[in-house]
């Protein structure tokens, strides 16, 4: 089918792109499982200096080291993003002055200026789109055990491009709070992957 939603991983020639592997997997089986959107299971490894990424209605960028984007790279983020692309950025140190953190964000502030990668509230339709998120973003166990900066991020970042999140980018490590089997998720009281659901629904429908 043409029109299923597929998961994009951006790979850039920097640092290490390929991170939390079983993520992708169990996410959409989260959307298979409460949405009625028609999901492709395979993840879609796609790099970013590609004319591919033009095609993906969601791409997710993460890593632990650095992020130095290529000229290639940079043009194509600002384009696909300009042209109404959604991209889930997710620090999988969850720390705010680690090496992915600083080099991610300055990559954001020589493409947009300073000024462009916000706070957003806790009340902003992100955390409302499908399920229910009356405090924001939801706490990831990396940040309760004190891993990383040992700090709770109360908030997420985003760009906005024409009052619409172009840019979502986390310092609460996601991408390695999913990574497990979906099979083991009946064992977890909470579904963690709930947030995600409402990630990519807000992407596809904002």
């Amino acid at each position: 089918m043409d029109n299923e939603f597929f998961f994009t991983r951006l790979q850039y020639e920097s640092g290490d792109w390929d991170v939390d592997q079983r993520m992708p997997s169990n996410l959409l089986n989260s959307l298979v499982e409460y949405t009625t959107l028609p999901v492709n299971t395979t993840e879609n490894i796609v790099p970013l200096a590609s004319e591919e990424v033009f095609k993906a209605p969601f791409c997710y960028l993460s890593g632990h080291k650095l992020v130095q984007f290529t000229k290639k790279e940079r043009e194509n983020f600002k384009k696909y993003v300009a042209n109404g692309g959604f991209v889930f950025v997710d620090d999988c140190n969850h720390d705010i002055d680690g090496l992915f953190a600083k080099s991610f964000e300055r990559q954001m502030e020589e493409l947009y200026g300073s000024d462009k990668l916000k706070k957003i509230p806790n009340d902003h339709e992100l955390y409302s789109v499908f399920f229910e998120f009356e405090d924001g973003p939801p706490t990831t166990s990396q940040e309760l055990n004190g891993w990383g900066d040992d700090l709770v991020h109360e908030y997420l970042k985003a760009i906005e491009i024409n009052g619409r999140i172009g840019v979502l980018y986390s310092n609460k490590d996601y991408g390695c709070e999913w990574d497990y089997d979906f099979r083991n998720k009946r064992w977890y009281k909470i579904d963690n992957t709930k947030f995600g659901v409402n990630i990519v629904m807000y992407a596809l429908t904002s």
